[in-house]
């Protein structure tokens, strides 16, 4: 093939992968095969002279969603990229510069005037976007006001967390490769609340514009922490040479493996502090020379051997898992890396036992297999589930074209797993040390169909301390954590139970109304007071609780009127042993007065011990600032948080732990 052939293929090819990944419609090559490509390219086109007019060397990726198009006032033009230290200190030129984090997700240009906001753009193709304000309430980070008058542009990242990704895959009904294509797919939606459920997170690091004279870029991070707005994460070098850009790298390295920053990056960014001197670059394609530079990890690969897929059944999917002879690869041992879904195996082509496949940990954390050398034989697609064995159904998503792979069975406990996690967390029964990963594998092996199971576990403590990543020492803890939650309180216990419309406050308003006993029996219509069985006035009785009311008494009445949850019930009930301390208030030095905590707290040993205390004083604790609240305590005086930035919109007092003891004490 020809050298013009080849770039041809080869802008077609990553124009293609470019299009789906920033538009939310699935992965179909992963990073690093991106890259290897775009190298390839750009080599040709210095060989040749030539650059294609689509070449994606001298173009930005751009989003196509729909929508009102909106041109930026000032281009979002993108950064030459390296994976040579050297090339950072030769950029540098020995000014000080800064360094901070390349973050993966979607570059979106926000604008206030001011204070007020008054448009969310896309980054488009750097100087067309697509204008998404409607959203800009679903998405945290962009507060309607801000602290600031005057024309202000500020351009960030909207990302979503490794966590919320992972919890998005476990609870949605199909599966999305990474949190970059999630965020990218989430704001094509067009329903606010709908986008809100993604918990996409705006993070900003350009200061694009203000009326104030700033130069100084580390002055224009702290001016928007300032006014009201976050900023991403950031290192001074005062004097940039290849001993302190090593260092830097590797520090900001270490803290990617450590899983330090809850979200995904792909690599670094290093920006002048000068910013006048930064704007006196030129424009080379779609790059501004001085406007800062990138640095991309070069990812480590091995290649070892297939020696089985392992289908692992959580929520609504059935995902399959690469498990391969162990590779060593960033200073750690990797033996295993999802496949995501069906679609993923079809496009690596990925076969059966003895395959050669090659392996990364994509941005220095997560395994990823990204070729196969070698096929032998070919994927077997399970036709039943491998926890409940009913048959499996392989659907293709509308939007994306994603191929999953299902189970059928709507009792299917693996799709029981947000259950069973918020039934050990630390607001149900609080088992320490029994994460939802940890869940999804006991599932998967059969030792957990139902609750009273978990309390079955220490019957598993030698098959736990031979898993992998566990061993005797986390199996003993395990054991020690679920016999301490055997002693529960009645409150806690009823949260877990996963009751629908029952949150924590409903269930301390039930309890405070009736004992646990009385309570559940009078749900399945056995209660006696006052000589009366209550059967089809339980909802009634029930709903007469202050704050609880007809809907909230009718889901409680009819979860235990179901045979199976009672059965279930039952049986948890034989494992524990029941605590109830009153709800009523025992002072009032809180009453008629509304809280929100938010951060962490220093003298309570913890949230839920500040918030026991309010409501022993009267008081009452919600989740969320609204005009009905009376105080936000928050000890980060400084604090840029949803909840914060809320407060100071409604007026709402902020004060610390300590005005709030000096004032609400129980010291009289």
């Amino acid at each position: 093939m020809s050298n013009t052939n080849l770039m041809k293929q080869l802008v077609k090819e990553l124009n293609t992968a470019s299009d789906a990944y920033y538009n939310g419609r699935g992965e179909l090559m992963t990073d690093f095969e991106w890259d290897a490509k775009f190298d390839r390219l750009r080599q040709l086109e210095q060989e040749t002279g030539i650059v294609l007019p689509d070449s994606p060397t001298h173009k930005v990726s751009a989003d196509t969603m729909a929508g009102q198009k909106e041109t930026h006032e000032y281009p979002a033009l993108s950064l030459a990229k390296t994976k040579r230290r050297e090339d950072l200190v030769k950029w540098a030129e020995g000014r000080p510069v800064w360094i901070s984090w390349k973050l993966d997700g979607l570059t979106l240009v926000v604008t206030y005037d001011d204070g007020t906001l008054t448009k969310v753009v896309t980054r488009g193709d750097g100087h067309v976007g697509t204008n998404i304000t409607h959203l800009a309430r679903a998405i945290e980070g962009i507060p309607k006001t801000i602290h600031a008058k005057g024309h202000v542009v500020v351009r960030g990242e909207a990302v979503i967390s490794y966590e919320d990704f992972d919890r998005f895959n476990l609870e949605s009904d199909e599966e999305y490769a990474n949190p970059r294509n999630l965020a990218s797919g989430s704001l094509t939606l067009k329903d606010p609340y709908e986008v809100a459920q993604r918990h996409i997170h705006w993070i900003p690091f350009t200061l694009v514009h203000t009326d104030e004279e700033i130069v100084s870029w580390g002055e224009r991070m702290d001016w928007l922490k300032s006014v009201g707005l976050g900023c991403v994460d950031h290192e001074l070098i005062q004097q940039p040479d290849i001993n302190t850009i090593n260092k830097a790298i590797d520090r900001w390295t270490r803290r990617v493996t450590r899983r330090e920053n809850p979200y995904p990056v792909d690599g670094l960014v290093i920006t002048y502090d000068d910013t006048n001197y930064a704007a006196t670059g030129s424009i080379t394609g779609h790059h501004a020379t001085r406007a800062g530079f990138a640095f991309k990890w070069a990812d480590e690969s091995a290649v070892t051997e297939l020696d089985h897929i392992e289908w692992s059944c959580a929520a609504s999917t059935i995902s399959p898992i690469a498990v391969f002879k162990p590779v060593e690869l960033e200073g750690t041992t990797v033996k295993r890396a999802s496949l995501c879904n069906i679609s993923e195996c079809e496009r690596l082509n990925i076969g059966g036992k003895g395959t050669e496949i090659e392996v990364i940990k994509a941005n220095k954390i997560i395994p990823k297999v990204i070729n196969i050398r070698k096929k032998v034989g070919s994927l077997d697609i399970p036709t039943n589930c491998p926890v409940c064995r009913a048959p499996t159904e392989v659907t293709e998503s509308e939007a994306s074209g994603t191929k999953t792979l299902h189970c059928s069975n709507p009792a299917c406990p693996a799709k029981q797993l947000k259950k069973f996690a918020r039934f050990v967390s630390k607001q149900g029964v609080n088992i320490d040390g029994i994460s939802e990963q940890t869940l999804q594998r006991f599932i998967n092996l059969g030792w957990i169909k139902e609750y009273a199971d978990i309390f079955h576990l220490p019957t598993h403590v030698s098959e736990i301390a031979h898993l992998d990543g566990f061993g005797e020492k986390s199996a003993s803890n395990i054991v020690k954590s679920i016999e301490k939650a055997r002693t529960v309180e009645a409150r806690r216990l009823l949260y877990a139970l996963n009751i629908p419309l029952c949150g924590q406050d409903v269930c301390n308003r039930l309890l405070s109304a009736w004992p646990l006993g009385e309570l559940t029996n009078l749900a399945k219509g056995k209660a006696t007071i006052q000589g009366s069985l209550f059967t089809p006035k339980a909802e009634e009785q029930i709903s007469l609780i202050p704050g609880i009311g007809p809907e909230k008494a009718k889901s409680f009445v009819q979860w235990f009127s179901k045979e199976e949850n009672q059965t279930a019930y039952d049986k948890l009930m034989l494992e524990l042993k029941i605590q109830q301390t009153s709800n009523t208030a025992t002072g009032a030095k809180c009453k008629g007065l509304t809280f929100v905590i938010t951060g962490d707290v220093q003298h309570y040993k913890n949230r839920n011990e500040l918030k026991t205390y309010i409501e022993s004083q009267g008081g009452k604790v919600t989740g969320s600032v609204s005009k009905s609240t009376s105080f936000l305590i928050n000890n980060d005086a400084n604090s840029t948080s949803s909840k914060s930035q809320k407060a100071h919109q409604l007026n709402v007092p902020i004060i610390s732990e300590n005005e709030f003891i000096d004032r609400f004490s129980s010291e009289e």
